[in-house]
């Protein structure tokens, strides 16, 4: 089975489509998608649900489809660096499913084990447990989540080989394993393709079973969300 496609515009090619429900990985502007995202843009599809810790900045990252409007509604953790996402929000043009960020991640992880649903303890008694079922477990209350299992997902790594095998590089990890998992169809964007069978199969993070399509990006911007600098006055 052909994996590698020439171009990210490509690899999205005859995949997506309006109204779909897509997750994306990365966390901040870590281990992000960036052709993919710019190739998402530039497909010019629209009313998307969008799964995915954070919503970029304004200017980069998923910030580049809200600008474009492109994007309906957010299942998302953390939203604090995007004022645009922001001003959508307020404005009642956005809609906002906040999920806390474990349950994030077990939602997509359990969505690709083939887990409809699993209790948690987490938003028991505020808004996130609005509307869900609920139930006690020895003397405890727990709200039920349901899986989430993406129509397309987008996923950012370091390396892959030819047979879609993949390995992360540090923290840019993140969510990247587990919306490649979760997705029906997991287009990944690499920075490195290698022959198949040079890698160590004890250093692959994720198999390729889990991988359809596969874009090289050998060059990818990386920008920082936010740098800390120490003060250097009176060093």
């Amino acid at each position: 089975m052909k994996k590698i496609y020439p171009s990210a515009e490509e690899a999205l090619s005859g995949l997506v489509s309006d109204g779909q429900l897509l997750a994306v990985g990365g966390f901040g502007l870590c281990g992000i998608p960036e052709a993919l995202i710019d190739a998402l843009i530039h497909s010019g599809v629209k009313n998307l649900t969008v799964i995915s810790n954070n919503a970029g900045v304004d200017g980069f990252g998923l910030g580049k489809l809200l600008q474009t409007r492109q994007i309906r509604k957010m299942i998302s953790s953390y939203v604090g660096e995007n004022k645009e996402f922001e001003r959508q929000y307020l404005a009642g043009e956005l809609e906002l499913e906040f999920t806390p960020q474990g349950t994030l991640a077990e939602k997509l992880r359990a969505g690709g084990a083939g887990i409809p649903a699993f209790f948690t303890s987490t938003g028991v008694g505020t808004i996130v447990a609005d509307g869900k079922e609920m139930h006690d477990f020895d003397g405890k209350t727990y709200v039920m989540e349901r899986s989430l299992v993406p129509q397309v997902s987008l996923v950012k790594a370091w390396k892959a080989d030819r047979a879609g095998n993949l390995v992360f590089r540090r923290t840019a990890r993140n969510f990247n394993p587990a919306v490649a998992m979760a997705g029906k169809t997991t287009v990944v964007e690499v920075e490195e393709i290698v022959d198949t069978g040079s890698l160590d199969p004890d250093a692959i993070h994720l198999p390729g079973i889990y991988v359809h399509r596969i874009v090289l990006n050998a060059n990818p911007e990386k920008r920082i969300e936010r740098r800390t600098v120490t003060n250097p006055t009176g060093a």
